[in-house]
């Protein structure tokens, strides 16, 4: 097979650079650059998963589908991890799907590949185990979050997750995704944004989010921001907080 996949020195997807070096060129060969645009699906729900995918920029929801159509989003993956734990776990498929609310790049890998280096990976192994616990961990968190903060903390917390993922004060981002991220109508999206655009902290405009005052940000986020980071951190190693547009 062609030598294709990227280098673990330009690697921007923090699960992959977490690896060994030589485990990471075991990996190298089979992992595909891809772009992944804004709805882009990356498994649907009780469909086959056939690839994994490790989310370089951008953002992926994890979106659960009732009977009358209404959607929820029930978790996010970004460059901390990877798009596909079913197969982790020995599955091929979910009563969830995953499709991209902010769009960005990645690297694909065949299914039934990934599923074979764990096998005989140790430390792919362990690595992806770590990450599928900080994920639903992720999960739990905002379960809580929903529950007992209030919509301008939520709405402060995803905003910082969304900033610290794309590694850029500015990313595009629609109401219907935030909406969606935090469980309320549009139109308490807009108060809310509104709220952190007079004070200052944000700018927000045609879809797009330009974060000015991270540390204004983060007095006005819930704790459930610093806990979720911190565990990610801890598996991964600490972002730098001084990113540019």
């Amino acid at each position: 097979m062609p030598d294709i996949g990227v280098s673990q020195g330009v690697c921007k997807n923090r699960l992959l650079a977490s690896l060994p070096d030589e485990e990471y060129e075991r990996l190298r060969p089979h992992l595909v650059p891809i772009a992944l645009g804004y709805k882009c699906p990356l498994y649907e729900a009780h469909e086959p998963i056939e690839v994994v995918h490790f989310i370089q920029t951008g953002v992926a929801s994890l979106v659960n589908t009732m009977m009358n159509g209404d959607a929820a989003e029930v978790g996010t993956i970004g460059n901390e991890g990877f798009v596909g734990i079913p197969v982790l776990f020995g599955d091929k498929q979910a009563p969830t799907s995953v499709y991209m609310q902010v769009g960005g790049a990645g690297l694909k890998m065949s299914a039934n590949l990934f599923q074979a280096e764990m096998r005989r990976n140790a430390h792919l192994q362990r690595a992806m185990l770590h990450y599928a616990h900080a994920f639903f961990n992720q999960i739990a968190q905002s379960a809580a979050c929903n529950t007992f903060h209030l919509l301008e903390q939520r709405c402060c917390r995803w905003l910082l997750m969304t900033r610290d993922r794309m590694q850029s004060t500015e990313f595009p981002l629609t109401q219907e995704f935030l909406a969606m991220m935090l469980g309320v109508r549009r139109a308490g999206v807009t108060d809310a944004a509104s709220a952190l655009k007079r004070d200052g902290l944000i700018n927000y405009t045609r879809g797009c989010v330009t974060v000015l005052d991270r540390a204004g940000m983060e007095k006005r986020a819930c704790e459930c921001y610093g806990v979720t980071k911190r565990e990610f951190d801890r598996l991964f190693g600490i972002l730098p907080t001084n990113v540019s547009t």
